[in-house]
């Protein structure tokens, strides 16, 4: 998960440095899209977070059949839900834009990125479910796999679909997105190819309904929950444009660097919730704690070492992609502040996948509310009255050490109480289980 994580990351960092030789228009314009994508990104990872928490269960319980039915259905909600949203969202791209803030130029152009990336949107969410279905049922290697070959072909295609070759002068800001759809349906062709391969797809629509309900039990919440993070940077994104398009532009860059760092520790955190579930199902419960806190001791000191990396390169990092002064110091002043709050990022990560493992997605949901909403935005309003701009940033990271203490200590007393439950009820079943 570390290699396909890192790479999706590292395609969408190439991806803007790809962009920003195009300008600072077009790099500003990515960056207004940019909470958009994972917003949309975020759904679709909670529909998959609700089918594999499900799916882990029913195997840890030795229960396949039922696991096999899940699996094929969940994909099957995946391309309903996707072609909602889709459909949804498209209706108000231009009056989201100007809610972030963008000109009249930037948001034409950001306009043209999203209207061509809407497209592959569907072939990313089956392949982004259906590789979440894969390590729940046990297969660990295949799903790194498959990303990393959708993040090559990314990188591959894109600078002839946005730079052109011979007499062709390609499409620009656009081809980006050309270039995302070719690499994302490839992926979900495979996907879908190997799925078959290990007899975890069927054709039937039996308990159809049953097995929506199940997902969507603990797949909404996770929904909502993911969404918050990115409103929260679209409110973020919202007080950087007050500082102009060349902090904006600043801050797509930085983001995307700080990111693919980032991605480790979500890669530990996703690879946690499959194993937290099948061992919960297999009422193995000491191992589930051992996990989280291996996990939790990953996540800090990954970010310790994220963070001295990040302080020791980033200036030589950012003048290599941009001349642009005021891009730079932008950057630069976003990664001298919110990578210290990666490790934390990790540790709450590693609590709301491990609740959403458990059938129980409701604490990563308050959780997320509340430091959207409590701490994020307020602090961060704060933090740029007094601050200025690394003010924003540094209220980030103050509200995450709040949020990621508070996740972590409700996780341990929930684990201990579900614990003697079950023990003392060792006939309990699994509609029983998902209610503590």
């Amino acid at each position: 998960m570390v290699m396909g994580l890192v790479t999706v990351m590292g395609a969408n960092l190439i991806e803007t440095i790809y962009i920003s030789l195009l300008g600072t228009d077009e790099l500003a314009a990515l960056g207004f899209t940019f909470p958009l994508v994972m917003l949309l990104q975020s759904m679709t990872m909670g529909l998959g977070v609700g089918a594999s928490s499900v799916v882990a269960r029913r195997i840890g319980a030795d229960e396949r059949v039922q696991a096999t039915s899940i699996i094929s259905h969940s994909l099957l909600i995946t391309v309903i839900f996707v072609g909602i949203v889709s459909f949804l969202a498209s209706l108000i791209l231009s009056q989201i834009f100007d809610l972030l803030g963008a000109g009249k130029n930037i948001k034409s152009m950001a306009l043209e990125f999203m209207e061509v990336w809407f497209y592959g949107l569907p072939f990313f969410a089956v392949a982004m479910v259906g590789t979440s279905l894969m390590r729940a049922a046990g297969d660990v290697a295949t799903p790194g796999y498959l990303m990393a070959l959708g993040s090559f072909l990314q990188v591959l295609f894109g600078p002839a679909l946005i730079f052109g070759f011979s007499e062709w002068d390609g499409f620009g800001l656009k081809g980006a997105a050309i270039a995302f759809i070719v690499a994302r349906t490839t992926t979900f062709l495979f996907v879908i190819y190997f799925l078959n391969k290990n007899k975890l797809l069927i054709s039937s629509l039996d308990d159809f309904w049953l097995s929506t309900r199940e997902v969507l039990h603990v797949g909404l919440p996770a929904i909502a929950s993911n969404l918050i993070g990115p409103l929260s940077m679209t409110f973020i994104t919202r007080l950087v444009a007050g500082y102009g398009s060349a902090a904006v532009a600043g801050f797509s860059l930085a983001s995307r660097i700080e990111t693919m760092l980032a991605m480790v520790v979500w890669a530990i955190s996703m690879s946690v919730g499959p194993f937290v579930g099948q061992n919960w199902g297999a009422r193995k419960f000491e191992r589930v704690w051992k996990a989280v806190s291996l996990a939790n001791i990953y996540a800090v000191s990954w970010g310790a070492l994220s963070y001295v990396v990040l302080f020791l390169t980033s200036s030589l990092v950012i003048n290599t992609v941009t001349d642009e002064l005021a891009v730079a110091d932008a950057a630069l002043t976003y990664l001298l502040i919110v990578p210290i709050g990666m490790g934390l990022m990790g540790i709450s990560a590693n609590a709301s996948n491990s609740f959403n493992a458990l059938g129980r997605p409701v604490p990563p949901l308050v959780m997320s509310v509340v430091q959207t909403l409590v701490l994020t935005i307020p602090l961060a309003i704060v933090g740029n009255f007094f601050l200025g701009f690394p003010g924003i940033f540094v209220g980030g990271v103050f509200a995450m050490l709040i949020s990621a203490s508070v996740i972590h200590i409700w996780l341990r007393r929930t684990l201990r109480f579900g614990k003697s439950n079950l023990e003392e009820n060792p006939e309990v079943t699994e509609s029983m289980e998902v209610k503590l």
